[in-house]
Formats: structure tokens, C-alpha cells, sequence
């Protein structure tokens, strides 16, 4: 699963969360860089940071064409 990075800073600023707070909240930050970077990350991983912010997985994920 890769992540839309508008929709992750939407999703952001909704639950007004930076990374540091989403750091705080116990999801490993070099994951969350990876991330940003357009990693491909695990389901369970992208359900977990979608649960930190508050938000259904699917308001995060890039969707395939």
C-alpha cells in the first residue's frame, strides 16, 4: 500500500497532528519517513497510522488506476 501524501496531510490536519505527535503516539518514525518517501508499507502498518489519526485506512491510501 502506498500512501497520497494530500490526503495523509489533510488527514494531518483534520486530527492536528504533526510527526512529532504521531511519533508520540508509539508509531516508529523511521516508518513514518519511509512513508512520505513512497515507501510500500505493510496493510496492518497503514492501518495502524490511520487509526492514530483517527481516519478509515482507505482516506489515506494512494488509489491504484
Amino acid at each position: 500500500m502506498i500512501v497520497d501524501k494530500k490526503k495523509l496531510e489533510l488527514a494531518r490536519a483534520r486530527a492536528c497532528m504533526g510527526q512529532k505527535e504521531i511519533v508520540a503516539s508509539g508509531f516508529p518514525k523511521g516508518t513514518y519517513c519511509g512513508i512520505l518517501r513512497g515507501n510500500d508499507v505493510k496493510p496492518e502498518t497503514m492501518g495502524k497510522l490511520a487509526k492514530i489519526l483517527g481516519v478509515d485506512v482507505t482516506e489515506i491510501i494512494k488509489e491504484e488506476n
